[in-house]
């Protein structure tokens, strides 16, 4: 039994570390999108006078106590609104990842 497991321990210690590179994008990469979004804080209205009929309206979910408002989402061509109750909370251009905040954790490095 013995034997058993320093033969299991040599051949583990045997082999070569290996370790998964992450590649994170440049922040220029991050930021190529051009598509102007409506900002925090606009009001419904604001967003159509500037933005036009969205192509489609989601109806609000949520709602049901103070604490969870109703979040309604329109969409247009190239990306969606996120409204708390008439407010602005969140633009998202489509099929574009978020930038990624918070990266100094993940380079390595001295």
């Amino acid at each position: 039994m013995l034997r058993a497991s320093l033969i299991a321990i040599a051949l583990c210690c045997g082999h070569a570390a290996h370790a998964d590179v992450l590649n994170l994008p440049s922040q220029r990469d991050a930021s190529s999108s051009t598509v102007t979004l409506p900002q925090r804080g606009e009001r419904m209205s604001a967003v159509q006078a500037q933005f036009g009929t969205p192509a489609k309206r989601f109806a609000p979910v949520g709602g049901g106590k103070p604490q969870h408002p109703p979040i309604t989402r329109w969409d247009y061509a190239n990306f969606s609104v996120f409204f708390e109750r008439e407010w602005v909370i969140d633009a998202v251009v489509k099929d574009s990842p978020a930038p990624l905040r918070n990266t100094e954790a993940l380079r390595s490095g001295p």
